[in-house]
């Protein structure tokens, strides 16, 4: 993917899908697909600015990444390694 360059910088980067409407209750870590979106090809868990998420909601997002992971449903990192 290739950003096109403007005269004031780099354009910048779209905002991922956001989990759903504001004022997120829980995020169920058993959704591997929602969860997905929310995370590298490499495996990383990508930032509130990029996800567009409170903090709040990034929190349970994160926690329900790291729960995937324990239970086998996400992976930690890539398979290239």
């Amino acid at each position: 993917m290739s950003r096109t360059f403007t005269r004031f910088g780099p354009q910048p980067k779209t905002k991922i899908v956001q989990i759903g409407e504001h004022n997120i209750e829980f995020v169920e870590w058993k959704n591997i697909e929602e969860l997905r979106r929310s995370m590298t090809p490499n495996g990383k868990i990508y930032g509130r600015k990029r996800l567009g998420t409170t903090a709040r909601e990034q929190r349970l997002i994160a926690q329900a990444i790291k729960r995937a992971r324990f239970m086998g449903l996400l992976p930690y990192t890539s398979a290239t390694l």
